[in-house]
């Protein structure tokens, strides 16, 4: 299923990663293992963060993609089942034959 994961992390607990190199070198590592079809990364409500897009074929990845934001910086993460244009016009055919 294709999932947003949303991100921030604080400032307070992710500044020395920044500096030190560590923040690019573990979201690398995130981004090998979900291959996101798609990643932003922006400021969000005064903290970094981003939303990563990418296809969750078992729950049990919940655990490798929400860690990496926990034990390294403290931070807050949420999945949101999200569809694109195709899942979108797959769906209202679907309710049409209904």
């Amino acid at each position: 299923m294709r999932m947003m994961l949303k991100f921030t992390v604080p400032a307070e607990t992710s500044n020395k990663a920044f500096l030190d190199g560590s923040m690019a070198k573990i979201l690398e590592e995130i981004m090998s293992k979900l291959k996101p079809e798609a990643a932003y990364f922006t400021p969000m409500d005064g903290k970094r963060g981003g939303m990563l897009f990418f296809d969750m074929a078992d729950s049990s990845q919940i655990i490798e993609a929400c860690e990496p934001f926990f034990l390294n910086w403290n931070g807050h993460v949420e999945f949101t089942p999200v569809m694109n244009g195709d899942d979108l016009r797959k769906g209202f055919a679907a309710m049409a034959q209904k």
